[in-house]
This record gives C-alpha cells, sequence and structure tokens, in this order.
C-alpha cells in the first residue's frame, strides 16, 4: 500500500512537472519566454511549445490583435489663428516586436497607452498649429490626419508598436467662441447668397434683354413679310381691276361713282354742297343710270 501510493506520489509530481513545462500559444498573442528574468527567446506562430518549469522558466503573453486606444475627453490647441479648438481622437495599434515593447514598458499596457497619447499628442499640436480652423476641420482634414500618422508611426517603431490608423473623430470650437464663429458663417453664408443672388439677376436681366431682342426681330421680319405680302396682293388686285375694267371704261366710271357715293353718304346726316350740274352726280341723272345700266348691259 505504500509502495502504491508513493508511486501515485511520483506520477501525480511527474504530471505537475510536465504541465509546468508545456505552454500553447494561440493566434491572438506573443508569448516571451524568461529564463531567471532575462528575455530567452519570443515565440509569435501559434503551437504547442515547451520550456523548463517554474521558476526556471516563466512566459509572458502580450495581446497581438489590433488595439484601440481613445481620448477620455477632447484636448485642447490652438491654431495658425490663435484660436482654441477641442480635438477628439482615437489610434489603432499593435504590438509588433515584443521584446522592444516589453523592454520599453516591461509589458504595462497602461504604460504604453500613456506613452501613445503623448506622442499623438504632440503631434496633432505640431500640425494644428500650422493650420487654419477651415484646413483643420474640413479643407485638409485628410493631410493632418495621415502627417500625424506618420509621425506617430515613426515615433511607435522605437517602442515596438505598429500604427495601424489615426483619426480625428471630433474637431469643435471651444465654447467661448461658438457665437462669433457663427456669427462670421451666417455673414460669410450671407455675402455668398447675395452674391449668386446678383448674379443670378444680371443673367436673367441678359437673358430677358435677348428675349425681348429676338422678339423685335421677328416681328421686324413678320410685318416687313406681310407688308411685302400685301404690297403684292395689292399689286395683283390692281392688275386684276385694271384688266378687269379696262374692258368696259363706262362700267369702270359708274363703279367708281358708286363708291364715291356710299363714302360720301355714310349716314342719313351726311351733308355734301356741291353744284348739281356737276360730274359727280352724273350717274343720279336718270338719263346718265340709265345710260350706265346700258352700259353695263352691253358689257354682259
Amino acid at each position: 500500500m505504500n509502495k502504491l501510493g508513493s508511486t501515485l506520489i511520483l506520477i501525480a509530481i511527474a504530471i505537475l512537472i510536465f504541465f509546468s513545462t508545456v505552454f500553447v500559444v494561440d493566434q491572438r498573442s506573443h508569448a516571451i519566454v524568461f529564463a531567471f528574468g532575462q528575455v530567452k527567446s519570443v515565440i509569435s506562430e501559434p503551437g504547442l511549445n515547451f520550456k523548463l518549469p517554474s521558476p526556471f522558466q516563466n512566459v509572458l503573453f502580450l495581446d497581438k490583435r489590433i488595439l484601440t486606444i481613445e481620448s477620455a475627453e477632447a484636448d485642447r490647441f490652438i491654431t495658425a489663428e490663435k484660436k482654441n479648438i477641442l480635438v477628439d481622437t482615437y489610434v489603432k495599434w499593435r504590438i509588433v516586436e515584443p521584446r522592444l515593447y516589453y523592454v520599453s514598458f516591461i509589458g504595462d499596457e497602461s504604460r504604453a497607452r500613456d506613452r501613445m497619447s503623448q506622442i499623438v499628442k504632440a503631434a496633432l499640436n505640431d500640425e494644428i498649429t500650422k493650420r487654419s480652423v477651415r484646413d483643420v476641420i474640413s479643407g485638409e482634414r485628410d493631410k493632418v490626419m495621415q502627417a500625424i500618422q506618420t509621425k506617430v508611426a515613426e515615433e511607435a517603431k522605437q517602442i515596438g508598436v505598429e500604427i495601424v490608423d489615426v483619426r480625428l473623430r471630433r474637431v469643435d470650437y471651444v465654447e467661448q467662441i461658438n457665437s462669433s464663429v457663427y456669427d462670421r458663417m451666417k455673414s460669410e453664408r450671407s455675402r455668398v447668397a447675395n452674391e449668386l443672388r446678383s448674379t443670378g439677376f444680371a443673367d436673367s436681366e441678359k437673358i430677358r434683354a435677348d428675349a425681348d431682342k429676338q422678339r423685335t426681330v421677328i416681328l421686324a421680319e413678320a410685318y416687313r413679310e406681310a407688308e411685302k405680302n400685301r404690297g403684292l396682293g395689292d399689286a395683283q388686285a390692281s392688275q386684276i381691276y385694271a384688266q378687269a375694267f379696262g374692258q368696259n371704261p363706262e362700267f369702270y366710271k359708274f363703279y367708281r361713282s358708286l363708291e364715291a357715293y356710299r363714302s360720301s353718304f355714310k349716314t342719313k346726316s351726311d351733308t355734301l354742297i356741291v353744284d348739281p350740274s356737276s360730274d359727280f352726280f352724273k350717274y343720279f341723272k336718270s338719263s346718265g343710270a340709265s345710260g350706265a345700266v346700258g352700259a353695263v348691259t352691253k358689257s354682259k
């Protein structure tokens, strides 16, 4: 019984020693193997690995995934115009050199976050102080982020970190100057609106003047064409009249006299004082009338 118990104890000790020498590195982690406090090896590939049991060797695991640093509150910066703005950022980063990262921060992630936040803030300050508010907010925002990422990435390499992305999440004015900025923006928009309105009015006047010109030209051409057609019509009518009345001049005189009578006595109140024996009343006389009728009959 004593021999069986001793065997079981030895087996248990062997199992414990075996498990203390085995460790697994998954795809989400880096593993740093220490021997008496000194870095012996760095393992980044996933799989099963072996080491000496503690305290001869121990293992520290570091996160291999992309991590995020978000500013707890917006930081204040001064632009080239000496105006204060609030900038809220976030940074995406990951550990690419575990040995250098451990030497820099003794594996403490909070210290690494603080260090990178300082680096980002310094880069932001360098870029924002060279630009205006408009550039930071909209005009050159992409350039600002690219420049910040480049500067931060260079310094991050020295601590074993890769910067994946840097973004300006929010850029805003401080509360004290919001009203003045809004007033200036309002006046600027009003000025642009007035310019557009003036340009539109000028264009409308130009279009209206061109339309009036075209209308005048069209009416003039139409009137000229109408007068031309009317002249041709009158000429043709005169020719037809001349041909018709030339066949019987006496009938033409009679017809013209009737036209004259009709024009002279349009109403009952019309009065005409002339010599009764004048040629005007030639066809009012019975003999003239009979002669005219006879002439008409003869012409027929």
